[in-house]
């Protein structure tokens, strides 16, 4: 797939270059000096300004080791997300609130039935490289990412826009800075999905001459956002620098933002102890309580659900018993108090009570759990599954299977947690680590039994926790097909019967916990550790970590 051939250009680079961490986080500095590449002109695309960074002052922070990819259209992990909105920008983006606003859009008007959006974009828009950029750049990305050569796991979010099924998106540009998109059904969260990095324009010159290696190389990762890519040294850092061509420049907060790569949350914490890094977004597991009274410790809620994923194609988690079975002997009450240790709360089903159902102020999970995860419930739970897996397995020759985690004390413990809870109905569970990159892509392509997994809403909507699961969904990790899923989906999804799209988003999580095919373990609390030097600073509960706006005093 396109994105191991990534991950393969990335590690090339790695191996060239590679040096120790750091940096000074003080926010005064000469900016950084550019000057236009000729070699990028002669070639034919039009590449980045290279730039200066000596004596440049930076505000150093971590939000993870290097990213599997950070093209728009391919990532799927909140760390390149965060690292994508600071380079591209949508025609919408998201505030401080969460709340949708312009961004290359200067304004928006929606047809009466709620159709049809035409998008004015701002006068003078250009990419990082100096050219302009205009409505047909939209109309190119959005068919890029659908496109199936690309392989993009968010394909599927442009399915609203009419078109889509037939492969190519009713999107017109009607001139330079006119984008008119006519959608299948009325679509309340439409504007949060053009704020949403696979929404992100893209440089069709750039990518039709480089390539996949476009978004490896900081003169070829040519953007549209605040910020430009201006060094990138794999294992050790990212460092951006104001996008001078951006069209509102002027507000932006530090000259660059070195994004420190690290995947260790003991580094991580001694990096942040020492000063090397303003901002940490994870931290080992046992450092919780004592960090957690402290000024700069921040926790808020997040729009998202810790599970398990079985890749229900490979014996015996083909069985739906045994899935059962394995999900019923967890005890989530020892996750979240003592690993997550942050006030997550257990989970009885995938999507999260957070989301609103079809009737104004209620809740998704109003219409209650699949089953109770709770502490009281443990005892029958576990006899459950006990009596499952001696149905089962009458002999008691249960097949040993092989848990997958990415690196990190929180993930660690809550394998050997597992492994723990499901010994107790007699399933060895061998506990396997793999570094970040390399997990995405092993469990992405199905070369697992069970695995680590989150999800983050990317809307506030239910289907973002349910259109995933389609028939082949880019990030549908569990390699599930259901017919019946997918019609109601398809239905939720182009619907304008708000009552209707619910009853069938129900009826698809239903789908779900009759077949057992994830494990949810709890909803989402993100913690992590800001300098209370720094200002500016804002997080989504969609995961995503803002610093366009930061300054360090």
């Amino acid at each position: 797939m396109k994105k191991i051939a990534l991950l393969l250009a990335v590690v090339m680079v790695m191996a060239m270059a590679f040096t120790a961490c750091g940096g000074n986080s003080a926010s005064t500095s000469t900016a950084p000096s550019t000057s236009t590449s000729a070699e990028g002109e002669a070639a034919g695309a039009v590449l980045n300004p290279t730039v200066d960074l000596t004596g440049v002052s930076t505000l150093d922070i971590c939000v993870g080791p290097d990213p599997d990819t950070i093209d728009p259209a391919l990532n799927s992990s909140v760390d390149g997300g965060s690292l994508i909105v600071h380079a591209f920008e949508g025609l919408y983006t998201l505030n401080a609130d969460a709340t949708p606003v312009e961004g290359q859009a200067e304004s928006v008007e929606v047809s009466e039935d709620g159709l049809v959006y035409t998008f004015k974009l701002r006068d003078g828009l250009k990419w990082s490289n100096g050219e302009d950029l205009t409505a047909e750049d939209f109309v190119y990305s959005w068919a890029r990412a659908i496109n199936p050569e690309t392989a993009a796991d968010y394909e599927y979010m442009f399915a609203p826009i009419k078109g889509y099924a037939d492969g190519k998106l009713d999107v017109v540009a009607k001139d330079a800075t006119t984008l008119v998109v006519t959608l299948n059904a009325p679509c309340a969260y439409f504007l949060e999905l053009t704020a949403f990095p696979a929404y992100c324009p893209v440089n069709e010159k750039i990518i039709e001459e480089y390539g996949e290696a476009w978004a490896i190389e900081p003169d070829t990762y040519v953007g549209n956002g605040p910020y430009m890519m201006a060094e990138w040294v794999p294992g050790s850092h990212i460092t951006y620098v104001k996008n001078e061509n951006y069209w509102n420049v002027d507000a932006l907060g530090s000259d660059a933002l070195k994004f420190v790569l690290m995947e260790d949350d003991t580094a991580i914490l001694n990096a942040y102890q020492n000063g090397d890094i303003l901002f940490a977004d994870q931290m080992p597991n046992d450092e919780i309580d004592a960090w957690s009274a402290k000024s700069d410790f921040y926790k808020e809620a997040q729009l998202g659900t810790y599970y398990v994923s079985f890749n229900v194609t490979k014996a015996p988690l083909d069985n739906a018993e045994f899935r059962k079975a394995l999900i019923l002997a967890v005890d989530r009450d020892n996750i979240v108090v003592n690993i997550g240790k942050s006030g997550q709360m257990p989970a009885g089903a995938f999507v999260p009570g957070s989301l609103s159902d079809a009737a104004e102020g209620s809740s998704f999970r109003d219409a209650g759990d699949y089953y109770n995860p709770n502490k009281e419930a443990n005892a029958d739970n576990l006899a459950e599954a006990k009596a499952i897996i001696q149905k089962l397995y009458p002999d008691g020759n249960v097949p040993a299977i092989e848990y997958l985690y990415n690196e990190g004390t929180g993930h660690q413990q809550v394998g050997e947690a597992l492994q723990a809870d499901w010994a107790k109905i007699g399933v060895k569970v061998e506990i396997v680590s793999q570094e970040w990159a390399t997990f995405l892509n092993t469990r992405k392509n199905g070369d697992y039994y069970i695995a680590r997994n989150g999800w983050l809403g990317d809307y506030n909507d239910p289907l973002t926790f349910l259109d995933m699961w389609m028939t082949g969904g880019g990030n549908n990790d569990a390699q599930w097909s259901n017919a019946e899923y997918d019609d109601l989906i398809n239905l939720a999804m182009n619907s304008s019967d708000r009552a209707e799209r619910y009853e069938a988003m129900h009826k698809a999580e239903d789908l779900i916990f009759e077949d057992w095919m994830l494990c949810p373990l709890d909803y989402y609390v993100d913690i992590y550790l800001l300098n209370e030097k720094v200002d500016g600073f804002y997080s989504s509960p969609l995961g995503f970590k803002y610093f366009m706006y930061a300054t360090a005093k």
